[in-house]
């Protein structure tokens, strides 16, 4: 089996429909995917009706949090998206996302990048606008080559001239929420030291003792060494380990499936699951 545990769509901020990306999945070969937009469930209705004949939808969100000012991201799996306290503060994470893409533009345009949020709005859709459809942005203008060269100190990095905080959930209630809601908690690419700072292995291990399920440790964001480290910091803490491709489309170089999840992996997640349970793909088409 050959199972991706980490996609976007056009419902945050990848470039695929969730009807494309689900169709693309099947096309890379994949036997499992999850849609964990940002703070969102929006994509799911859509992806479930496309799902093609073969492949099996994983259900999820990417959770905005952050731990003693440093941010960080939780990947929830198979929760249950009308439980109302964890709905309530994807709610508020999505609501404080468009004030703060303002204010980056409006710092962007301090340092005398000719950025308009019409444009920035114009890549965003229907999204749940974010950094990356800023840098986007960046990349048309000229000022940045690619999405990941935005995400430096000079720009929109963590603590970056163009970086504006936003309403993020505090990891230890993430995992709270998550867990009442069925779901299982990852914590996503931990040591992209590229994006920002980090936090440390203390702070992992506070988190493995308040629930956490797992830790990403596969991913583009990760070199060898760091896969390495964080693989043996899982088992020393008992989490289960993941590869995912964190796939956003055309908006970076990754492919769907280019990090991929041990099966025995994926069915300890979906056993530790209660609220809600992979969708199996009823044959949806493979063409638009």
């Amino acid at each position: 089996m050959r199972i991706d545990l980490h996609t976007h769509s056009t419902a945050s901020d990848g470039t695929d429909t969730p009807a494309e990306l689900v169709r693309n999945a099947a096309a890379a070969g994949l036997d499992v995917v999850a849609l964990t937009d940002h703070d969102s469930t929006r994509g799911h209705a859509e992806a479930i009706a496309a799902l093609p004949a073969g492949l099996t939808l994983v259900t999820g969100a990417e959770l905005s949090c952050r731990l003693d000012g440093i941010g960080l991201h939780m990947l929830a799996y198979l929760f249950d998206p009308d439980e109302p306290e964890l709905a309530r503060e994807r709610e508020l994470v999505r609501d404080d996302r468009v004030p703060r893409a303002q204010g980056m533009v409006g710092k962007l345009r301090e340092l005398g990048v000719p950025i308009e949020w019409d444009q920035v709005a114009r890549i965003a859709g229907d999204g749940s606008v974010g950094r990356p459809h800023i840098a986007s942005a960046l990349m048309e203008l000229g000022v940045v080559e690619s999405v990941s060269d935005a995400f430096t100190p000079d720009w929109l990095a963590n603590g970056g001239r163009a970086y504006v905080e936003k309403h993020e959930l505090d990891p230890f209630d993430a995992i709270r929420l998550v867990k009442a809601a069925g779901g299982v908690t990852v914590f996503a690419h931990p040591g992209a030291a590229e994006r920002g700072d980090i936090v440390p292995e203390s702070a992992i291990a506070a988190l493995a003792a308040a629930g956490l399920d797992g830790i990403e440790v596969d991913h583009m964001d990760h070199d060898g060494p760091t896969r390495a480290r964080i693989r043996g910091l899982a088992d020393d803490l008992g989490l289960l380990t993941t590869g995912s491709s964190d796939y956003h489309g055309s908006r970076k170089t990754v492919r769907l499936g280019e990090y991929t999840t041990d099966p025995e992996i994926y069915g300890e997640i979906t056993r530790r699951a209660t609220g809600a349970f992979p969708v199996p793909g009823a044959g949806g088409s493979l063409l638009p």
